[in-house]
């Protein structure tokens, strides 16, 4: 329901603004303004997400789970989709999600409501927590891991097992 509410009015609201500037500054002006903003909101897009993959590449390479920088590449592609929509609202969200700044609170944010998420009645830790390399009380097989995959690291933890059935 909360995103059939968006997707009705957003749009009447960047109507809105788009007609409130329009009558102010002009037409021109207005049109020159929105697509300025789609193509820095590119070239920005381009830059942020190549230095945002390369620390991905560098904490995987350390041997780390590059949760942050995933987090924040959806953050660039959510950003990058609503400064190329055409409006000033949608414009101010997306800028918001290339800055680097304001990409890392938004990151922390949502990283900080996934903590604790239930998934089929348990309880995870982290942003998951099923026992994935760079999870706390995860492994990565190995040591520690039951035959099925399930990590076994120790008392007290959650452990999510289960069966699945290929259909091919």
């Amino acid at each position: 329901m909360p995103f059939l509410l968006l997707f009705i009015l957003m749009p009447i609201l960047e109507i809105a603004v788009l007609l409130k500037v329009g009558g102010l500054i002009g037409v021109l002006p207005t049109l020159a303004i929105v697509v300025l903003t789609a193509v820095i909101g590119t070239r920005m897009l381009r830059q942020q997400g190549t230095a945002t993959l390369e620390r991905a590449r560098a904490r995987f390479g350390s041997g780390e789970m590059p949760a942050t920088e995933m987090l924040e590449g959806v953050l660039l592609l959510v950003g990058g989709v609503m400064l190329l929509t055409p409006g000033f609202v949608t414009d101010a969200c997306g800028f918001a999600c290339l800055i680097p700044a304001s990409r890392r609170w938004l990151a922390e944010r949502l990283s900080a409501r996934a903590v604790g998420v239930v998934v089929g009645g348990t309880r995870t830790d982290g942003l998951g927590g099923m026992g994935g390399q760079g999870v706390p009380g995860g492994t990565s097989g190995g040591a520690g891991s039951t035959s099925s995959g399930a990590s076994r690291t120790g008392a007290g933890e959650d452990v999510i097992e289960g069966d699945y059935r290929r259909i091919d």
